[in-house]
């Protein structure tokens, strides 16, 4: 009996072993699912649990998540994993991110971003900078400070829109069928980029 209960404290400590805590990098880049009205029609149409997303930055020691919300901002990285679905988030970072974001390209990176703080998000998707979604922000960041595409393009034509939830989100936003040629980056797009490995989950 000793012998099975001493098994067994060490299988759990083990097992939490196996996930660390989340370590915060600059760079890093977190997605979660967001519970705002929209996330259940992006989650049908790209076919991911996953419809929001960010780039982590430390600043005075702290971790902070640059998103394109309601205006594209900094959020504490906590408050920002408070917001998505029962806490559950996922960290994704470069696979050489030791020798690619140096200080000079994290530098980049904030020069990049800041252009679009305090922009509105772009609730159309469009591929301009006068708005801006999160997805894009992300990607359009790494692009211009690094010359590194997390992910392929796509245009509206490529997701799904024939779901209900889709369907009237569609209507409600463009009042008919949208430019199915506008060229749009998704998360799930970005979640699947051969660039990034997975080295947080929660």
């Amino acid at each position: 009996m000793r012998r099975a209960w001493l098994l067994l404290v060490l299988f759990a400590a083990g097992a939490c072993g196996a996930s660390p805590a989340y370590e915060p990098r600059d760079g890093d880049i977190v997605f979660h699912t967001s519970r705002s009205a929209q996330s259940l029609a992006i989650q049908k149409a790209t076919g991911s649990r996953y419809s929001h997303m960010g780039v982590v930055y430390i600043q005075d020691g702290q971790p902070l998540v640059y998103e394109a919300v309601e205006p594209v901002k900094l959020t504490p990285l906590d408050e920002w994993t408070r917001r998505g679905e029962s806490g559950h988030f996922v960290v994704k970072r470069l696979r050489d991110a030791d020798t690619v974001l140096t200080e000079a390209a994290l530098e980049r990176m904030l020069q990049v971003g800041e252009a679009f703080d305090g922009k509105h998000y772009d609730l159309y998707f469009e591929w301009s900078d006068d708005r801006i979604y999160c997805s894009e922000l992300v990607w359009k960041i790494f692009d211009r400070a690094l010359g590194i595409d997390l992910g392929e393009l796509e245009t509206i034509r490529d997701f799904d829109l024939s779901d209900p939830i889709v369907r009237a989100k569609v209507q409600e936003r463009w009042g008919g069928p949208p430019p199915d040629n506008e060229t749009v980056i998704s998360p799930v797009a970005i979640f699947d980029s051969d660039r990034l490995v997975t080295v947080y989950r929660r």
